[in-house]
């Protein structure tokens, strides 16, 4: 009976043994397998950040496509030396700049100066100091021989610009 005992101490003994040595192995190999698979995930990412760093976006000849279509109307794109124009309804000689016009006599009578110009299609206009003509233009003096128009336009700065435009009278014989 002892004897028999030993037998099955001595089986257990080599079956866990066994066991052990197996549990052993294989948590080897799967160390291995592990190794093998992490070595090979490093590989791929490797090869793949090689891959994304080989890759290059070459704008030149094609569109931004960060950029948007159609830009908005931006404040600071205006030129602060461009002349800004009322939005005031021209009448009367406003409607004509002083270089469509042609003097054609000067009239003095009783302390009031009276220049008559006329348009290219022959139309003839009176005009005394003071009128208002083209956009900016006022006609600050009438002489024998001359018209003097002061043009006044503002700028987006709120620089005021200052013209002097001069319509003199053709003598007869005179183009």
């Amino acid at each position: 009976m002892i004897n028999k005992q030993l037998t099955y101490i001595s089986i257990r003994i080599v079956l866990l043994s066994l066991f052990i040595a197996l549990q052993l192995v294989s948590n080897g190999m799967a160390q291995e397998n592990n190794d093998e698979t992490q070595d090979a995930a490093q590989a791929s990412v490797a090869n793949d950040s090689k891959k994304a760093d080989d890759y290059q976006y070459i704008l030149e000849g094609r569109p931004d496509p960060f950029v948007p279509f159609i830009e908005p109307k931006v404040a600071t794109k205006f030129d602060p030396n461009e002349i800004v124009d009322d939005e005031a309804e021209l009448t009367g000689m406003q409607l004509f700049e002083p270089g469509q016009l042609t003097l054609v006599a000067v009239m003095f009578s009783s302390g009031k100066k009276i220049a008559m110009v006329e348009d290219v299609t022959g139309k003839g206009y009176v005009m005394h100091e003071g009128i208002l003509i083209g956009r900016h233009g006022v006609v600050s003096q009438i002489n024998e021989e001359q018209v003097i128009i002061t043009e006044t336009a503002r700028t987006r700065a709120g620089k005021e610009l200052i013209t002097t435009v001069v319509m003199r009278l053709n003598k007869e014989g005179d183009y």
